[in-house]
C-alpha cells in the first residue's frame, strides 16, 4: 500500500472540522495565541470528560501543548471554512497576525481564544500525550463545554475538501 492508496481511502470518511488553540504566555511581552485547524479529534469518555486531539510532531501546537496543559476547541460552523482554511494553511504567516481580525472570546479556565459563531467550545486540560507514528494524540479533560451558536450545521472535511452537511 503507498501513502497515496493510504490517504485516499481515509479521505472516504467524513470528519468535524474543529480550531484547537492555546496561549502561549511565554512568547512576547503579553503571550502570543496559536491556533491549527484538526479533523482528528474526539470524544474518549463521559465521565470522566475526555477528548483527544491529533497534532504532528514537533508543530507549534505540538510544542506549545507538551509545556501548555491549558487549550481549548471550537467546534466550526459551516460558515466558518475560512477559519479553517486560514488556520491550515502550510508555510502561513504567524498566528498573530491570523487572530488579529477573528473575533475570539477568552476561556474562562484557559485564556484560549474560542471563535465567536462558534458551534461549541471545549476548553481543556492535558491529562495523557501519546506518540503514534508522525503524531502526538493528546488526552484532555474537559473543564468547560459550551453550545454558543444554536443555528447552522457543522463544518465537515471529505475527499479533501471543506463541505456542508447535508
Amino acid at each position: 500500500m503507498s501513502e497515496d492508496e493510504f490517504r485516499a481511502a481515509l479521505s472516504r470518511l467524513t470528519a468535524g472540522v474543529v480550531l484547537v488553540t492555546a496561549h502561549d504566555p511565554e512568547e512576547g511581552p503579553r503571550g502570543e495565541d496559536v491556533g491549527m485547524t484538526a479533523t482528528a479529534f474526539m470524544s474518549v469518555s463521559l465521565d470522566p470528560p475526555l477528548v483527544m486531539v491529533s497534532v504532528r510532531n514537533g508543530s507549534r501546537m505540538d510544542e506549545l501543548l507538551e509545556r501548555q496543559p491549558h487549550w481549548a476547541v471550537s467546534v466550526l460552523s459551516e460558515g466558518q471554512r475560512h477559519i479553517a482554511g486560514r488556520f491550515a494553511m502550510k508555510g502561513r504567516i504567524s498566528d498573530r497576525l491570523l487572530f488579529e481580525d477573528m473575533p475570539v472570546a477568552r476561556g474562562e479556565h484557559t485564556d484560549a481564544p474560542l471563535a465567536v459563531g462558534a458551534l461549541a467550545t471545549l476548553e481543556c486540560r492535558t491529562e495523557q500525550r501519546v506518540t503514534a507514528g508522525d503524531h502526538t494524540l493528546v488526552v484532555a479533560r474537559v473543564l468547560d463545554a459550551a453550545t454558543p451558536a444554536a443555528e447552522g450545521g457543522p463544518l465537515t472535511y471529505f475527499r479533501g475538501r471543506y463541505r456542508r452537511l447535508g
